[in-house]
Order: C-alpha cells, then sequence, then structure tokens
C-alpha cells in the first residue's frame, strides 16, 4: 500500500463525507422550510479536495506508462501465449450470417 493508494482511500472518504454532509444540510432546509439552491461553500471545496486527491491517486497508483508504438521492443510477440488451445478461428457465427443473407433476399 503506496502513498498513492492511501490518498485516494483518503479522497474517497472525503467524497463520501461531503455526500453526507449535503443530505444533512438539505434535511436541515426542509425542518426549516427553506428552498434547496445548493451546497455549501465548505461542502464544495471538500468535493474540490476529494475530488484532486481522487485524480492524483488515478494517475499515480496503476504505475509506470508503457509504450503504445508498434515499432517498440516491448511490444514484440516473441511467442504465441500458452493457451492456444482456446483459440477460435472457425466458429458458428458464420451460420447465422448466411442465414440473415437467405432473409434478405426474399
Amino acid at each position: 500500500m503506496g502513498l498513492g493508494f492511501t490518498v485516494g482511500v483518503i479522497g474517497v472518504l472525503i467524497l463520501g463525507h461531503a455526500a453526507y454532509s449535503t443530505i444533512q444540510y438539505r434535511s436541515l432546509l426542509k425542518i426549516m422550510e427553506e428552498e434547496f439552491s445548493g451546497p455549501p461553500l465548505d461542502v464544495v471545496l471538500e468535493l474540490l479536495v476529494g475530488l484532486l486527491c481522487c485524480m492524483w491517486a488515478a494517475l499515480t497508483v496503476p504505475g509506470k506508462f508503457l509504450s503504445v508504438h508498434p515499432h517498440s521492443d516491448e511490444n514484440r510477440v516473441v511467442s504465441l501465449p500458452e493457451n492456444v488451445d482456446f483459440m477460435i478461428f472457425n466458429h458458428r457465427g458464420r451460420a447465422f450470417s448466411s442465414e440473415i443473407d437467405l432473409k434478405l433476399k426474399h
């Protein structure tokens, strides 16, 4: 558990607290019979801090970005995967396409 994961969990907790505070604020307004025009400023700031924490964690937790260039040495296929038995090239979907073609011709 690194720093990024911890910041992400804290960000989610902050967002949850902001949602709970907004629900409490709305129920207070219902008791006072006032109209809800939006959350208070402290809840909006809490939402922004939680959003920033979650975004920072989402960018740092997954790890190192890999190259996507087709000519990169990291993207070379050296051998087939070990589960070659499950690679299916002929399947029953071909039978459905011929039936659809017959229905369209009539």
